[in-house]
């Protein structure tokens, strides 16, 4: 019993040492949120230790602690002697699940984020779409369909910042199906990392004015009947224009990089 009693205080020492851990001030997140944000670019230095202990009101151990986790997912590097200096973006690690909640809270106002994800999107999603065209069952077909109204429901009766994250949140879920639909099990798996790096581009881009939001729904209902008539070649390019249509939402030119840009499909 005495065991049990010591391993209960040992136990609720540790919960609220975790508790008073997060009730403090976090760097970690703040940089996240400059660095994402765009208020540092890669090859910027953030400020320094002691000048974070100043500003946080904490110890230098709790912020080597914080450094640490930027450190550990590849968006900044330690430099002995100069402080800790902002990676390139193609050193970071999104498909970290903290570097892609980070991205979706606080990179929506980064063009150069939301380029980077978008060019991923351009060479991945029409290969992902074709294969869907080859190989989607009847199930994966009732998921897209039932995505895609949702879509349709929630974009033309929305009223409320509530009803308008469901019209993103079922954008979101229509490309995940698209993923599910390869049968793939590395793709399907993907679909769920990528979630929110696609949740990012899809929420910026239907709130934008550049874009109609009928003529949106309208390339995604095309991109749904070439899968669902097995029409790989098409349902490339429905995917490419889908994608297309995100970048003039955005503001963003479609990246020349895309593999998809000047492939003849047979």
């Amino acid at each position: 019993m005495a065991a049990l009693n010591e391993t209960f205080v040992e136990t609720t020492d540790v919960k609220e040492q975790q508790r008073k851990s997060s009730s403090r001030p976090s760097v970690a997140e703040a940089l996240a949120e400059a660095i994402f944000s765009g208020h540092y670019q890669p090859g910027d230095f953030v400020p320094k230790e002691l000048a974070l202990c100043e500003e946080f009101a904490i110890n230098r151990s709790a912020v080597r602690s914080d450094l640490r986790q930027l450190v550990d997912v590849g968006i900044i590097e330690r430099i002995s002697g100069h402080g800790s200096k902002v990676r390139d973006y193609a050193d970071w690690n999104i498909l970290d699940p903290q570097v892609t909640e980070w991205m979706t809270r606080y990179a929506a106002p980064n063009p150069k984020v939301q380029r980077e994800i978008l060019t991923f999107r351009l060479d991945v999603e029409p290969y992902v779409a074709m294969t869907a065209a080859k190989r989607a069952t009847a199930r994966d077909l009732v998921a897209l369909e039932e995505a895609y109204e949702g879509m349709g429901q929630n974009l033309h009766n929305a009223t409320s910042p509530e009803e308008r994250r469901l019209h993103s949140d079922y954008d979101v879920a229509f490309h995940a199906a698209i993923f599910k639909a390869t049968h793939n099990i590395v793709w399907s798996q993907l679909s769920h990392i990528l979630r929110p790096s696609i949740y990012l581009l899809v929420s910026m881009s239907n709130v934008s004015e550049t874009d109609d939001p009928a003529e949106s729904l309208e390339r995604h209902r095309q991109l749904m009947e070439c899968i669902r008539a097995r029409q790989p070649r098409e349902a490339f390019r429905a995917a490419q224009r889908v994608l297309a249509g995100t970048a003039k939402a955005l503001g963003l030119d479609a990246p020349e990089t895309s593999l998809g840009r000047g492939v003849e499909l047979d």
